[in-house]
């Protein structure tokens, strides 16, 4: 699969058995009066990764929002857990690592990591879902083939 990239979010999916990868630089804003990065902040980071990780698969939230041929949905974060294990400061330059770990008919589960340079920073599960109309449904087929689960040896986590 060839390499895709986003000038404006510096994401690139490397390969389907490769981490997608995107930059992020830490500012002022994402960190606590003693200049490392507040706890809170990183769950917007990896949003963000998620988030670019989609796209990097062709899913906007915009389109699948607004029903896009599958009737309209979104994604919810159903489960999350964070291993905090070396602090981000402020201006440093980050990667927020995804992949997809697991598909099931209703969730998909996503690993992440957080890195800077080689420093791992953290690693964190994250199982999302598809509501429409206030309530769970199937993940449509359509958006279901893009998921591959990465092959074991480069899971994060």
């Amino acid at each position: 699969m060839p390499a895709k990239s986003s000038e404006a979010t510096h994401g690139a999916l490397v390969s389907e058995s490769e981490p997608f990868r995107l930059k992020i630089r830490v500012y002022y804003e994402d960190t606590d009066f003693s200049g490392l990065v507040y706890h809170a902040s990183y769950l917007r980071f990896l949003e963000r990764g998620r988030t670019e990780f989609l796209r990097s698969l062709g899913i906007e939230h915009n389109v699948i929002f607004a029903g896009g041929g599958t009737g309209g949905f979104h994604f919810v974060v159903r489960a999350m857990t964070i291993d905090f294990l070396k602090p981000a400061l402020m201006d440093d330059e980050i990667w927020v690592e995804t992949i997809t770990a697991d598909v099931g008919g209703a969730s998909i589960e996503m690993a992440q990591k957080i890195r800077r340079g080689q420093d791992l920073l953290l690693t964190a599960k994250v199982r999302i879902a598809v509501v429409a109309g206030g309530r769970a449904r199937r993940i449509p087929s359509g958006i279901l083939m893009k998921f591959k689960p990465t092959p074991i040896a480069v899971k994060p986590l």
